[in-house]
């Protein structure tokens, strides 16, 4: 009877475990170092779509990209500047968009790009 339970019994292996651990460890750092881009990312898109939405402050293209910029500063949005927004009416509407790559370092010479874009027409 004791043999057969001892047949039975399964669980992991050390090595099992260690990789486990090994693929855990890597998918946090890379989290680690990805978030904070989406974190800017998703700042940069609700400052144009609150922008876009305000219709007293954006009547000129130099009135949107200063209140990117004011929006930009208390933000921390260090990407997309405001020379980086492409600014267009559709109809009455001021549409303002944006897209840019961005370079995340992982580890030794290993990197990843994102590509962002965003806009404030629907």
């Amino acid at each position: 009877m004791r043999i057969r339970l001892r047949e039975r019994q399964r669980g992991v292996s050390l090595s099992g475990l260690l990789v486990v651990v090994f693929i855990v460890v890597i998918v946090g750092i890379m989290s680690l170092k990805v978030i904070p881009g989406y974190i800017e990312y998703g700042k940069a898109k609700a400052a144009i779509e609150a922008i876009a939405a305000d219709k007293s402050k954006n009547s000129s293209v130099l009135e949107v990209r200063r209140a990117f910029d004011a929006r930009a500063t208390i933000d921390d949005i260090t990407i997309p500047r405001a020379s980086d927004l492409e600014i267009t009416k559709d109809g009455g509407n001021v549409v303002i968009s944006f897209a840019y790559r961005k370079e995340f370092p992982l580890f030794s010479n290993v990197g990843l790009y994102v590509d962002f874009a965003a806009s404030s027409g629907r």
